[in-house]
């Protein structure tokens, strides 16, 4: 990912239930507390509770952010086909995708063509569901995932934003699960190296 500015555009979609505001807090609080960058959330919530599309959209920067709202998208997660149907837009020629490939099946025939982008397809649920036995932890698989390959925040700093967000009895699996979304980001960058 090119984030030579310093600045992240990031969007973050699902249905209401999967964690989606949650992960994003966190990191922008990794950014705003132990990183020393300004961050700002824009989230978008279905009339569901739960089951309804649900995104919120993400800048970090090393500046002051003056417009709250992501135009150009750098990285773009979507765990659910109709948010990506429904926000799949602004996204920028250099921007990271990230999709749950059993949940986000129907993609645009050109998404990558003519492009610097790139497409992680990762079965976030499905391994959440198989390691943890707990779907909810998707959401921090792809908080991992996030910090790999946009390496907004330094993994120590997302670790301490985890601490301070979840309760204590729940530390442990929510920092696993995102170790796993680490190590899933690099081993997806190490084939396309050898690609």
């Amino acid at each position: 990912m090119n984030n030579t500015s310093g600045r992240l555009e990031a969007r973050f979609c699902g249905v209401g239930g999967q964690g989606i505001v949650l992960g994003s807090t966190i990191l922008a609080e990794a950014a705003i507390f132990y990183e020393g960058k300004y961050a700002s959330q824009s989230p978008t919530y279905g009339s569901q509770v739960r089951g309804g599309p649900t995104k919120v959209d993400l800048i970090v920067d090393t500046q002051e952010i003056l417009y709250p709202k992501a135009t150009h998208l750098n990285f773009f997660l979507a765990i659910a086909q109709s948010s990506f149907k429904k926000y799949f837009c602004d996204i920028a020629d250099d921007c990271t995708i990230l999709i749950d490939e059993n949940l986000v099946i129907d993609l645009p025939e050109d998404i990558l063509v003519g492009t610097h982008r790139k497409l992680y397809k990762i079965p976030v649920m499905e391994m959440a569901k198989q390691e943890f036995n707990n779907n909810i932890l998707a959401n921090m698989i792809c908080l991992g995932v996030t910090q790999e390959v946009t390496q907004v925040v330094s993994t120590e700093n997302l670790l301490k934003s985890i601490q301070k967000s979840v309760p204590a009895k729940h530390y442990d699996k929510n920092v696993a699960a995102v170790q796993m979304g680490i190590e899933l980001a690099r081993s997806r960058k190490q084939q396309e190296l050898v690609v």
